[in-house]
């Protein structure tokens, strides 16, 4: 396990190859992202999978909520929003579900809902699929574009691709200057 967290990339869709990711594929990610953990079981994370048309409607609903609200508007910007979901063979809302209890902090079910994000990104690691998460200033429009539950939020977007390049190498900085000890 140690091999495939120093392994994990972000993978940009630039890089996905033209193979899909099978639906098989994307059930064993979803199944190792349930495994995340979460304080009183509330299990916040969701997740919203866009293939085929209905992911050339999102790319459509992304670029125009960017011309929208962006301050200042880049047609590069704008036909890069484009590109990334059509070079990506799924994109997934990552959507975070609040306790309608309210049982724990609303940051630890954030925080539990980037733990399910991160097994299923050492999990595509290991599969050979390449991703990213990325949160677009405009996300917080994405209720106009699908529903969402009562005390349900999108977090951000997973791209996923096949990837058949060499993962890029980088060295963290130290973790000994991460950590204090009190003995």
């Amino acid at each position: 396990m140690k091999t495939t967290i120093a392994k994990r990339r972000s993978i940009f869709p630039i890089q996905f190859s033209d193979k899909e990711v099978s639906d098989s594929q994307l059930n064993e990610l979803f199944e190792a992202a349930n495994w995340a953990p979460s304080h009183r079981r509330t299990e916040p994370w969701r997740f919203k999978v866009f293939r085929g048309e209905k992911k050339t409607d999102l790319g459509r609903f992304l670029v125009d909520a960017y011309t929208k609200t962006a301050s200042k508007f880049s047609k590069r910007k704008s036909q890069a929003i484009a590109q990334k979901i059509d070079l990506s063979a799924a994109v997934v809302l990552i959507c975070m579900k609040r306790d309608e209890k309210e049982s724990v902090p609303e940051w630890e079910e954030i925080a539990a809902t980037a733990m399910a994000v991160q097994n299923l990104w050492l999990t595509a690691t290991e599969m050979g699929l390449g991703g990213y998460w990325s949160t677009p200033a405009h996300i917080n429009q994405i209720h106009d574009f699908i529903p969402m539950e009562e005390g349900e939020a999108c977090l951000g977007l997973f791209y996923l691709g096949a990837f058949e390049g060499s993962m890029p190498t980088r060295e963290p900085s130290d973790w000994r200057e991460k950590v204090q000890w009190y003995d």
